[in-house]
This record gives structure tokens, sequence and C-alpha cells, in this order.
């Protein structure tokens, strides 16, 4: 059996018919939707967060990752040349 975690629910995530700690009869099926929710969550919530899956045995994690705009404010362009 797998789950998949949202590890910290937003608002948007709140307010959305999505839920929390499915479980998957196989490690396939869950894997698929886990990747679904997460690229519905990056497109269609707010953007104030980004999303990030994370795969630990055969359960998954979903959670909360600075979005693009605030990771491009720091200065850097984001083309592997700052250190």
């Amino acid at each position: 059996m797998s789950t998949i975690n949202i590890a910290q629910e937003c608002g948007c995530f709140k307010k959305s018919d999505l839920v929390n700690n499915v479980a998957f009869e196989n490690k396939d099926d869950a894997m698929i939707e886990a990747l679904s929710i997460v690229s519905h969550m990056n497109e269609a919530f707010c953007g104030k967060h980004g999303f990030e899956l994370s795969e630990n045995g055969d359960d998954f994690a979903i959670a909360m990752k600075a979005p693009q705009q605030a990771q491009a404010s720091s200065g850097c362009c984001g083309g592997g040349h700052c250190s």
C-alpha cells in the first residue's frame, strides 16, 4: 500500500477538492496521482508557494517550496555561474 501525504495544507489546498493522506493499492497508481496533484497545485494554486514531490519507499510526500519569483529575486539569474 502506498500513500500520498501533503506535508502542509495551505489555504488553496483547503479550498480545493483535493484530499490529503490518500492510500493506493500499488505504488504506480500512487505515483501517477501524486505527479498529477503536484502539477495541479503548481499550475492552479495562487503561486505564493511552489510544491515538490518526494518519494520515501512506497509513500509520496508533497511539500511547499519557495516560489520561482522568490528564488530569482536573490540576485542570481539561475545560469549556474553564481556561487
